[in-house]
């Protein structure tokens, strides 16, 4: 329907590409940001193309601020974060969709509870139990955290999801000899491929970009993320704009490239809603 529409109406044409020029021109403008100086940036050319290219912006960010540094420990944190909120989120979700067991309804409830508890107030308690528990500056300081305030959101796609399954292609495996392990990693979670691709991104834009949690519970140079090491570009009496803005460019590289990879997963997450028999 969406196609047919834009191809019998070209102000929606017209929309789609204004939309689309909006929506990419601050990474276009970002990228030209990293390769003016502080006077290109402000005075002369604040919004144009580039009338040199300073490559020495990236060469300066990496080699003067500590980029790869903190690029490598967002990389670490964040991959740990996806892998064990995706783990056990869906594990959890299917259990709660697809079984029955005493205590699940209070268990779902205690974890959907979790999506309208603000950041900021557990801040402190969190301080206080890092502190007591030994993590403070340390990856499990970060990615245990990250993994719990992802956990209630992505628990709740997943369950939606699992909850459009028919049930006979569990009672088809269980006919055939499968026992539950089989029919989950066999069977089931392949169909929902298109909402773990959807969390992943979700997980790791949160991840990612998660800022409050690590300026709190990191202060070691050596375990800071990346954008714990963006406010080290600000001088006491002058900032380099332009090695910032090479580093922003650096930071925001892997998120379009998780979208790239993802997209047509998220696309099909869009419509699934059913399994096919065969």
């Amino acid at each position: 329907m969406l196609s047919k529409l834009r191809k019998s109406n070209p102000l929606f044409q017209i929309f789609l590409w204004g939309y689309a020029i909006v929506s990419v021109y601050p990474l276009i403008w970002m990228v030209f940001y990293s390769l003016k100086d502080n006077n290109e940036i402000f005075v002369t050319n604040p919004f144009g193309f580039p009338t040199q290219l300073r490559f020495e912006n990236y060469v300066s960010a990496i080699s003067e601020f500590n980029v790869p540094q903190y690029f490598l420990n967002s990389v670490l944190v964040t991959v740990v974060t996806i892998f064990g909120t995706i783990s056990l989120a869906v594990m959890f979700a299917y259990s709660a969709a697809r079984l029955r067991w005493k205590g699940k309804t209070f268990a779902q409830m205690y974890v959907v509870i979790g999506m309208f508890v603000p950041v900021q107030v557990v801040m402190i308690p969190l301080a206080i139990l890092v502190r007591d528990f030994n993590l403070t500056n340390t990856y499990a300081s970060l990615i245990i955290p990250y993994i719990a305030f992802n956990l209630s959101f992505s628990t709740m796609v997943f369950f939606g999801f699992f909850r459009t399954i028919p049930n006979e292609l569990e009672e088809s495996a269980c006919l055939d000899g499968a026992n539950i392990y089989q029919t989950f990693f066999k069977i089931m979670l392949p169909l929902v491929k298109p909402s773990i691709a959807t969390m992943v991104i979700f997980v790791f834009l949160a991840a990612w970009n998660e800022y409050p949690i690590a300026l709190m519970l990191i202060s070691a140079e050596a375990l800071k993320t990346l954008p714990l090491g963006l406010q080290f570009f600000q001088g006491q009496f002058t900032t380099d704009w332009g090695a910032m803005g090479a580093a922003m460019t650096i930071a925001s590289l892997p998120t379009v490239l998780i979208y790239i990879l993802f997209s047509e997963q998220v696309e099909k997450a869009m419509t699934v809603g059913s399994a096919v028999k065969g």
